[in-house]
């Protein structure tokens, strides 16, 4: 069986990415600068009104994944496609981007691929309108122990919560991974997830290795208006935490230690895929021992690389600019 550094289990989407002016969106009542899900018919009429499309495998943590694969580490992703062009085409993708793909293209039933339309605005803010089709079936038989249990870390989509199933495979994944002698964590997904699981996210928080969020999510899993006190509460209940905060330092606790990394600012391309190359960045220190500032750092470098430029995977050698940071 094949060890993995890295296995990620979350929603298969493609990411179908234009450009729009603020007037476009307004026009076809896309609400800017955030994610929503859509029904099937909404999703094909905002497909059809992308001009000049970019197509590219996405999802969050598959995202991530593909910046621990553009730092050499061995990854797979689990994740539920269906047998249709999208679905071969992420399949494919995935594979030829350094990932396996150990779940075949589903053949059966009426859901297609999942898909997120992506409208990208002149100040690189994205609008994204997301079509889940059968990613969200994912299930716990879609869950391999040759995978799972053969990861040294996993990392998981809280989106997964979603549908009972996805919990399920979910539990499943990270089980199998801490049976096998890997780390289990997860990405809190946004903070209207947050919302809707917040007694079974507060659980993740206390019972994995390590917790990734932003200030918002975190300060609505604990219902408090100060990050401070939001990770205060966290890092008594968890082994390890990571806080984004969109452009400010980012937070990372494990126990006594406290750690604050500066971001570089710089002004966004595309903001798509910012925190899930942040994780990635982060994931490849983690797994490689580095320290808690270091890990932050190359999730920092990772983030900055991705908002260079349009779409969501890293289109430079990552390694070669840990190294002129001396990360490496």
């Amino acid at each position: 069986m094949k060890r993995y550094q890295v296995v990620g289990i979350g929603n298969a989407i493609v990411d179908v990415l234009t450009q729009s002016d603020d007037n476009f969106l307004e026009l076809m009542g896309i609400e800017k600068g955030i994610m929503q899900l859509v029904e099937k018919d909404r999703g094909e009429v905002l497909y059809g009104a992308m001009k000049e499309r970019v197509q590219a495998p996405g999802g969050s943590v598959a995202n991530s994944l593909a910046g621990c694969g553009n730092l050499g580490l061995t990854t797979a992703f689990i994740g539920r496609v269906h047998d249709d062009a999208l679905g071969q085409f992420y399949a494919r993708e995935m594979v030829a981007g350094g990932t396996d793909f150990p779940n075949a293209p589903v053949p059966a039933g009426e859901l297609p691929t999942s898909r997120s339309m992506i409208f990208v605005s002149p100040d690189g803010e994205r609008s994204m309108n997301t079509y889940l089709g059968i990613s969200a079936e994912l299930g716990p038989e879609d869950v391999s122990d040759e995978v799972a249990g053969q990861a040294d870390l996993l990392f998981l989509e809280g989106y997964l919560y979603d549908k009972d199933k996805g919990k399920a495979a979910f539990e499943r994944a990270a089980k199998l991974c801490r049976d096998g002698g890997g780390q289990a964590g997860i990405a809190l997904s946004d903070p209207f997830c947050v919302d809707r699981h917040r007694d079974d996210f507060r659980r993740l928080v206390k019972d994995l290795d390590y917790v990734i969020g932003n200030e918002a999510e975190w300060t609505s899993l604990y219902q408090v208006e100060e990050l401070d006190e939001a990770l205060a509460i966290a890092a008594r209940e968890s082994r390890l935490i990571v806080c984004t905060r969109s452009g400010s330092d980012v937070v990372l606790v494990r126990g006594d230690e406290r750690v604050e990394v500066p971001v570089r600012r710089v002004v966004p391309v595309d903001a798509t895929g910012a925190g899930d190359q942040f994780a990635g960045g982060f994931l490849y220190g983690l797994a490689t021992n580095q320290s808690l500032e270091v890990s932050g750092r190359m999730g920092c470098v990772a983030a900055a690389e991705v908002i260079s430029h349009f779409g969501a995977r890293p289109e430079t050698d990552l390694k070669a600019l840990f190294r002129n940071a001396e990360l490496i």
